[in-house]
Formats: structure tokens, C-alpha cells, sequence
């Protein structure tokens, strides 16, 4: 998170200081405007050497050397200085040229790393999707549509991430982030700069149960925090009534003023899977939930578990992956109808994807 951002309320200025600019590029983000950046991710460097992809790429087959992690806000309602826009706005068209240079920048640079493949080094140079889910609330960025709507022109697919402190927007698989389950755990964890944060998160997933795309709540588990609370969580999901359901241990990044969490509050894996599966227990005995929820796949790398509405289970096989080319279909003709059809760009989830597999 991004403490220290520049802006006074009811001013116009830069968002990024000259001293977080520095420190956000020593970090390894390419800053892209005044308010923009995009930074290559661990996992798109070890798939470009043959290895294996994140935990996105097990759930719904994104190749993680064709994934743009960006965001067009560094700022967010969580632990920053802000509750809405009140910096100067880049357009959208400028923030996505910036984001593809400093991808392909970034590509670039660890090109000559012994072993990246070829082949998948010339596959890293045409992106096919992005994650909305760097740094920041990209929803606080006043023309969020018009950025997603430029990403899917160009042939790339979205996940969009939310805290759920700002009015949900569209997307083609919309994530929230939820990091505890009672409003007493939600003001320490994430320290909500909006006095009603517990009501505008409610209210942002009972928004989510509308939408027409594929929805996504992200669980992250905290030992000795928000991990006790799972029946109210249960609730939660009966709120928004999500597609799909992540669960993952969160992730020790070393010592720092702006966080508790130690190597203590990470759980096992099997910690994980432990509280996936009460979960699912506590959501089937919600009497207001249609839909049915089992596991459906697991990234242990990542600590990550994934539980999917079981509308994603036809014929005995799961189908949580996306066909891209699909679902680019799908948008042109969404472009037209205004009408989405989350399952006419489904894919089966392959063997060794699948929950419990040994691969």
C-alpha cells in the first residue's frame, strides 16, 4: 500500500511525490503519468524460463508471460489520503501507451537471462491479459471504463480488483478484495479511510450479485486475525453470491512500519485447505444461497485454494478456465447487445489443475 502519496483534499496536484516516484522505481515499478504504473511480476519471469505460472494461471489458464500487472491509480481508501479523485488526471489512452512500454520495457531487460525460452519471450511482446491488481484502487481512477474498454479493444482480457470501498464498476471477471469478515477486523486490518467502510462493503457485494460478469472474492487469511470468523463469511458470500472464491495465505514481504504481519501470520497450506473446506460447510448452510460451492482447484506454490459455484462443474469436470479468444468474442458482441454470457467463453480446467491432483 502507498502511505505517503501527494495531494492536500480539495487541491489539484501530482499524485506521486518526488520521494515515492524514487521509491516505487527502486522497487522496480515503471511509473507511467502522474498517477499510473506497471511493474513485471516474479511469475511472467519464471514462465519466460520454461518454469511454472502463478496461481491465475492454474485457476483460469493465464499464461503468466502474458499478463500485464498495472494499475491506473497508486492510491487507495485503504491506509492512504483519500476518499476520492483530487489529483491531476492522465487520459486513459496516454496511461495504457505508458503501461505497454514500460511492460515491454521491463520484457526487455531480462531478456538475456539465461534460460528464457525463445518462443515464450516472443509471445511476452503480445499481452493478452491484465491485471488490474498492482498497487492502489484502479476504480478511483475517474475513467476506469474507458481504460477496460481500451484493454479489450486491444484483444486483452481484464481482472479487475476492488476493495470494495468505491462504487463497483464492470469488468469482465471482477474481483473484491475481502480481508476480514466483521467491521471490528476490517478497521484493523486495512485501516478504511471512510468512517462507514463496513456499509460500503456490503453494499459492494450486494451490487456484485447483479453483474454480469464473472465475479471473484479474494480471501486472504491472516493467522491470529481474520481466520476465525468463518460462518460470517459464509454470510458474506451470500451477500454478493460470487463465481468463484479465493482463498490465500498472505504473504510475509519482510519487516515494515506499515505492517504487523510476520513469518507467525502466515498459515500452511493445509491451514488453507482447512478453512476452504469449513467454508464451503458454512455457505451451504446459508438457507439464501442457490447456488452450490466446492473446491475446485489449488496453486500450493502460492498457498492459494479456489472454490467455484458448482455451475462451473458440466458433466463431472470442472470449467473455471477461460477460452481468450472466446471471450474477446464475447465483448464484440456484448459492445452490441449489452448482454454477457459468462459461459460462452468457459474452458475445462485441465487434470493436473484440479483440487487434489499430484501433479
Amino acid at each position: 500500500d502507498i502511505e505517503d502519496v501527494g495531494g492536500v483534499e480539495g487541491s489539484s496536484k501530482e499524485m506521486l511525490s518526488p520521494s515515492m516516484r524514487s521509491s516505487l522505481e527502486k522497487q522496480g515499478y515503471k511509473v507511467v503519468g502522474s498517477h499510473s504504473g506497471v511493474k513485471l511480476c516474479r511469475w511472467t519471469k519464471s514462465m519466460l524460463r520454461g518454469r511454472g505460472g502463478c496461481y491465475k494461471h492454474t485457476f483460469y489458464g493465464i499464461e503468466s508471460h502474458r499478463c500485464m500487472e498495472a494499475t491506473p491509480s497508486l492510491a487507495c481508501a485503504n491506509k492512504c489520503v483519500g476518499t476520492s479523485w483530487m489529483w491531476d488526471m492522465n487520459e486513459p489512452e496516454d496511461i495504457l501507451e505508458g503501461c505497454f512500454k514500460g511492460h515491454y520495457d521491463s520484457i526487455r531487460s531480462v531478456s538475456r537471462v539465461p534460460g528464457v525460452l525463445a518462443p515464450r519471450l516472443a509471445e511476452a511482446f503480445a499481452v493478452r491479459h491484465c491485471a488490474l491488481s498492482l498497487v492502489g484502487e484502479p476504480i478511483m481512477y475517474p475513467k476506469i471504463n474507458r481504460f477496460v474498454s481500451l484493454l479489450h479493444h486491444n484483444g486483452i482480457s481484464t481482472y479487475l480488483v476492488t476493495n470494495a470501498q468505491c462504487v463497483v464498476t464492470s469488468s469482465f471477471q471482477l474481483y473484491v478484495s475481502i480481508d476480514a469478515a466483521n467491521p471490528e477486523t476490517l478497521t484493523k486490518i486495512d485501516r478504511p479511510l471512510f468512517e462507514d467502510s463496513w456499509s460500503r462493503l456490503a453494499q459492494s457485494l450486494r451490487a456484485l450479485k447483479d453483474k454480469d460478469c464473472r465475479t471473484v472474492y479474494r480471501l486472504t487469511l491472516v493467522k491470529d486475525k481474520n481466520v476465525d470468523d468463518v460462518a460470517n463469511y459464509a454470510k458474506l458470500v451470500a451477500l454478493g453470491r460470487p463465481h468463484f472464491i479465493e482463498i490465500k495465505g498472505v504473504t510475509y514481504c519482510g519487516t515494515s512500519k506499515a505492517s504487523e504481519i510476520t513469518m507467525e501470520s502466515v498459515p500452511l497450506h493445509s491451514e488453507v485447505v482447512q478453512f476452504a473446506r469449513e467454508l464451503v460447510e458454512a455457505i451451504r448452510a446459508e438457507p439464501s444461497v442457490e447456488d452450490e460451492y466446492d473446491i475446485a482447484s489449488e496453486h500450493e506454490h502460492s498457498c492459494c485454494i479456489l472454490i467455484a459455484s458448482r455451475r462451473y462443474l458440466i458433466g463431472q469436470q470442472w470449467h473455471t478456465h477461460i477460452d481468450y479468444d472466446k471471450f474477446i468474442t464475447a465483448w464484440r458482441r456484448w459492445l452490441e447487445t449489452k448482454e454477457l454470457d459468462v459461459m460462452s467463453y468457459i474452458a475445462p480446467t485441465p487434470p493436473w489443475a484440479v483440487f487434489g491432483a499430484e501433479e
